[in-house]
């Protein structure tokens, strides 16, 4: 059988999981209609939920409740990062139980759950919470490395299956391999699937794996022949390269043998055709901006499919586009001075963040370890070496966690057990005194896991309506003059909108805007932001002066751990920076006292732009 993954891990992977509610919307009534025979449709999870508020402006649970509307015949398949839900960091158990309660209400059925660095604690939180909100637990082994490879003897075939039997044991209803960088080579798949197979004839196997190499469809079709029982695949205009290999490739190739889906070609032609029109609207995020085919590289980097269009997003945002092969080679510096670590999500995201790090501070392996005890690191790195990510197999390694931690706590255990349960009740009552509504269930729980990116998602809902329900191509891009829309914001109750004029640029640096509202000409006061945005010059940061202290890379000034007159130590954290997602705590490399604060929190930096002055 087949997973479709066109609905999830196929744009997150190409389209930096930007493709909208709306788009999938409207291929639904067809999916419904001619996909019921697929395994599952994976369409929820992994970075989906909190990008869909931070950048699309949409709630991923209405997303999960439309979705269902439209497709009440197909099981819907979700991607849960264990005991860190769908985060980058754990959460106290009862928000774990809380969250898989709730997707389930809203119409979840099969969780894919795993952890970043296959550790079992955390695996096994995630597989009872789901089990106990009468979900299909589907339990994970994250795969790297390469089974066939004698000289790689960290993952081999052993490690897998005694990862497997702990799985099986803990009373998982599916085991997966989940193959996040596409690393699984053919003969691999043959080995790795036919022995746990032969191990486990019972249990249904899944496979996960991307094409970024270009051998994915040979892989996929030797893990049917040794045995799996399901494949992932997307529709073949949202395939290939980061994506998951062409789901027309693997019917076709399979049609007449014992392993045939059943599925149509011409269903899935048909299919293709809307995904290869509606993907055009999507093209600033596509990873082809870097990448035109597969490429094996990926055997070298192993870079997840999931994270390099984010990784490349995340590298031009920091200036760093025109060094992205810099980057994606100092991605497997980065993974082998950590321990070569299992990557996938949150995991996967402290090797880039280091990987960027060190490109962006000209930094070898060898070099990372001599300067660690000067180097602020990024926070992702320093959580990791502190254990609030979980164990790594290997252990961390040594003497780079003791000059990244400086005496910081370290944890031995799983992060999550010993953390304070969430009082959800009265969290509620706190988010609906602060947005002045009554908010659910699901809100509170997506504020409890992204509080940031919550608020400023209701904040901008109250202020801007449901710019949700706009057409792809105008949410992006916005109308053109005498453009007209109609816009649908429930049922029965549409809005004919267009453009008429734009009025000069006042003094407070607003336009006013006339328009056209059902047959009715109004006209509004809207802040142009470009045109009012204010030119400023930022002093720098002296190269050679210890005591200036200055922005390593682009990004706001996200927390003053200090304030002027303050006394410091060598080594003491002075501001929080962040820029895409990544954060970096940045220490004194001198003892002093505070002359001068130059970047105020909320200030957007430049890289070199000067933060903090100390003076010896």
């Amino acid at each position: 059988m087949i997973t479709d993954t066109t609905f999830r891990d196929a744009h997150q992977s190409l389209l930096a999981t930007r493709v909208r509610t709306y788009d999938m919307a409207a291929i639904s009534p067809f999916v419904a209609q001619s996909f019921n025979g697929l395994f599952s449709l994976e369409n929820w999870g992994g970075a989906t939920f909190d990008v869909s508020m931070r950048f699309l402006h949409e709630c991923p649970w209405e997303r999960l409740q439309t979705l269902r509307k439209l497709i009440p015949n197909i099981p819907f398949q979700c991607l849960l990062r264990g005991a860190n839900a769908m985060g980058y960091s754990n959460y106290p158990d009862n928000v774990i139980y809380k969250f898989c309660e709730l997707a389930v209400k809203n119409g979840m059925d099969v969780f894919r759950v795993f952890d970043s660095l296959n550790y079992l604690p955390n695996l096994l939180v995630g597989m009872e919470a789901v089990g106990k909100a009468g979900g299909v637990v589907e339990a994970a082994i994250a795969y790297t490395g390469d089974v066939t490879d004698k000289s790689r003897d960290k993952y081999d075939l052993k490690y897998y299956l005694n990862l497997a039997d702990q799985l099986v044991k803990a009373q998982a209803h599916i085991l997966s391999i989940k193959d996040m960088a596409g690393v699984l080579k053919p003969e691999a798949a043959k080995l790795l699937i036919g022995a746990l197979r032969d191990k486990f004839p019972d249990i249904p196997i899944h496979v996960h794996t991307h094409d970024t190499s270009g051998a994915g469809v040979a892989a996929m079709l030797e893990c049917a022949k040794a045995g799996a029982d399901v494949v992932d695949a997307a529709v073949d205009s949202m395939s290939g390269m980061t994506s998951q290999p062409s789901m027309g490739a693997i019917v076709a190739s399979l049609q007449g043998t014992k392993h045939d889906t059943g599925l149509s070609l011409d269903d899935i032609s048909k299919y293709s055709a809307y995904w290869e029109s509606t993907r055009q609207l999507y093209a600033p995020f596509e990873c082809a901006t870097t990448m035109k085919s597969g490429n094996a590289d990926v055997y070298k980097h192993e870079i997840p499919g999931g994270q390099y269009t984010n990784l490349q997003f995340q590298a031009f945002s920091l200036g760093l586009g025109p060094q992205f092969d810099e980057v994606k080679r100092m991605y497997r510096e980065a993974n082998l001075v950590l321990g070569d670590i299992i990557k996938v999500t949150p995991s996967s995201k402290i090797v880039g963040d280091l990987a960027q790090f060190m490109v962006q501070n000209n930094l070898t392996r060898e070099t990372l370890v001599d300067r660690a005890d000067d180097l602020s690191f990024p926070k992702s790195v320093v959580d990791f070496m502190q254990g609030n990510v979980g164990q790594p197999p290997y252990g961390f390694p040594e003497p780079l966690r003791t000059k990244v931690l400086r005496g910081k706590p370290k944890v031995d255990g799983r992060p999550g057990e010993n953390a304070k349960p969430v009082d959800l009740d009265a969290v509620k009552v706190e988010l609906e005194e602060k947005h002045g509504r009554t908010l659910s269930e699901e809100d509170v729980m997506s504020y409890s896991m992204f509080p940031t990116v919550f608020d400023e998602f209701e904040t901008f809902r109250q202020q801007y309506g449901p710019v949700d329900k706009l057409p792809t191509r105008l949410f992006l891009t916005g109308l053109e003059i005498a453009e007209e829309v109609d816009v649908e914001i429930e049922s029965g109750k549409t809005l004919a909108i267009q453009l008429l004029a734009e009025g000069k640029l006042n003094k407070r640096g607003e336009r006013e805007v006339f328009f056209d509202l059902n047959g009715q000409m109004r006209s509004i006061f809207v802040v142009d932001k470009e045109a009012s945005k204010e030119i400023v010059t930022r002093p720098r940061a002296l190269p050679g002066v210890r005591g200036h202290i200055g922005a390593p890379m682009p990004g706001d000034v996200l927390e003053l751990k200090i304030k002027e007159g303050d006394k410091v130590t060598k080594k003491q954290p002075l501001f929080v920076l962040s820029a895409m997602k990544m954060e970096m705590v940045i220490d004194s490399p001198i003892a002093g006292t505070v002359k001068a604060i130059h970047a105020p929190q909320g200030t957007k930096c430049s890289a070199g732009d000067l933060v903090v002055e100390v003076e010896p």
